[in-house]
């Protein structure tokens, strides 16, 4: 465990930062590595995993309502320096995981092909995405569990074990996916059905790595069995913060599922390259994404320990840091989209709409990284519920318009993209303005105690078992 309620703000985002972007890009590039591969079997399986792999962001919407949870009670436990509270919080989420993990694989095999009727183009993209999608279920039903363990982790200052995982399931993802999807060395092309099982095949992998690590080496909290029996109360309390996190994502979903909708009139190819545009972008917005999220177990440490100021400092830090690395991102995707861009697609048309995309959608990434800092610092708080009125606010101005537009004769693709980039500055500033409402109600009992340097503090030892 390491206490964030010493020591240098920044220094700590710095150190935990870089392990959680590591994580987060591996994951992320593995929705590349299923795109580059299945590059070769046309557009119409560009289009199809693309747009199967948009309904992750619904599935990570349920995994955020865990993460979010676990982090937010963990890291006001350890501020508050209880340790029981902690491993009970750690232990119901894990039962929460298994449940919405069989959840997720029940509603994935019911629903895979009338989700993709809803938002492929042609019958081809329908067929490459439903199976793309079948394969691709046990991978996202598995992530509840890598979400609980890396979340608890994350919440006691402990990042690296996560990022060393992933990386090695990622790393396995794309050993596998050029044989399992063009059947190299095997003469089984296996196609899209081949991308979805090596993401499968690569995140069991993970988790068990993962549960070694808890097993073995992990000292502050541990797997108590008889804590796993069902506390309602307790799963109250994460839902209570995690749904409105959770919330949030749906609101990407429905964002990503507007632009397929209004994009579809073009053909397959537009979609292609909007897929690959939203996930590269994705990947060039993930360091501000992990410094913020570097933000929120700082923030819940210090606000479980009563420090208001640490935690007001902890957002002007993370803002600060954030926006200056978007800036940097920017100007990259401006300056070299081609250079971004190279690799995925050998279809002019796609790579074009892809370019397009880039260049007039990244003006939203200042905007963005202040949408990941507020979210992150209202995790920490605890009160996750005006980061959904926000994100329901950019819903409801940029996917009504949206539609609005696309029955205009006139309609090309950049309309929409030009109204995401108003719509997008308009939540930051919500965002913001409400951040500081909440700092004025939370903060404000708090005392505003100094805190000393940090020091080395011994290994705890690991806590008795709880009895059955």
């Amino acid at each position: 465990m390491k206490d964030l309620t010493r020591g240098s703000i920044v220094s700590h985002i710095l150190h935990m930062a870089p392990p959680i972007v590591v994580g987060m890009i591996t994951i992320m590039i593995c929705q590349l590595v299923d795109l580059y591969f299945v590059s070769s079997l046309g557009e119409a399986a560009i289009a199809g995993v693309a747009a199967a792999g948009n309904a992750g962001f619904l599935v990570n919407a349920l995994m955020q309502v865990l993460g979010v949870g676990t982090v937010a009670l963990m890291a006001h436990a350890v501020g508050r320096k209880d340790r029981d509270d902690a491993n009970l919080v750690f232990n119901q989420s894990v039962v929460l995981s298994v449940l919405f993990g069989l959840l997720t694989l029940v509603a994935g095999f019911a629903l895979s092909r009338p989700y993709m009727r809803a938002v492929a183009a042609d019958d081809a993209t329908i067929e490459a995405g439903t199976l793309y999608l079948l394969w691709f279920m046990p991978a996202l039903a598995l992530q509840f569990a890598t979400q609980v363990m890396a979340s608890a982790l994350r919440a006691t200052g402990i990042v690296r074990p996560s990022m060393l995982v992933q990386a090695l399931a990622v790393g396995i993802n794309i050993a596998l996916a050029p044989v399992l999807i063009s059947g190299w060395g095997t003469g089984h092309p296996l196609g899209v059905a081949g991308a979805g099982l090596a993401s499968s095949i690569a995140v069991c992998i993970g988790v068990l790595m993962l549960l070694a690590y808890f097993l073995k080496l992990e000292r502050y909290v541990a797997f108590h069995p008889a804590q796993w029996r069902p506390q309602l109360w307790q799963w109250k309390r994460i839902l209570n913060v995690g749904l409105p996190a959770g919330g949030e994502f749906v609101m990407v979903f429905i964002i990503m599922a507007v632009g397929y909708y209004v994009l579809s009139v073009f053909g397959p190819a537009a979609q292609a390259g909007f897929g690959i545009g939203t996930r590269l972008l994705g990947l060039i917005q993930m360091p501000a994404l992990a410094i913020a999220l570097a933000a929120g177990p700082i923030a819940g440490q210090n606000f479980g320990a009563g420090n208001g100021a640490r935690v007001r400092e902890t957002f002007v830090k993370a803002a600060l840091v954030a926006t200056a690395v978007m800036i940097v991102f920017l100007a990259l995707a401006q300056l070299a989209p081609g250079l971004l861009l190279a690799g995925f697609s050998s279809d002019r048309e796609t790579l074009a709409v892809a370019s397009l995309f880039l260049r007039i959608v990244s003006f939203n990434m200042v905007a963005q990284g202040l949408i990941f800092t507020t979210s992150s610092m209202f995790q920490g708080l605890g009160n996750t519920k005006p980061v959904l009125v926000s994100s329901a606010m950019r819903v409801l101005t940029y996917s009504l318009p949206s539609i609005w537009l696309s029955t205009w004769p006139g309609f090309r693709m950049e309309h929409v993209w030009y109204l995401s980039i108003v719509t997008t500055t308009v939540q930051a500033a919500l965002s913001v303005w409400l951040l500081y409402r909440e700092f004025g109600k939370r903060l404000a009992p708090l005392r505003h105690a100094e805190v000393p340097e940090e020091v080395e503090t011994e290994p705890e030892a690991p806590p008795a078992r709880a009895p059955a």
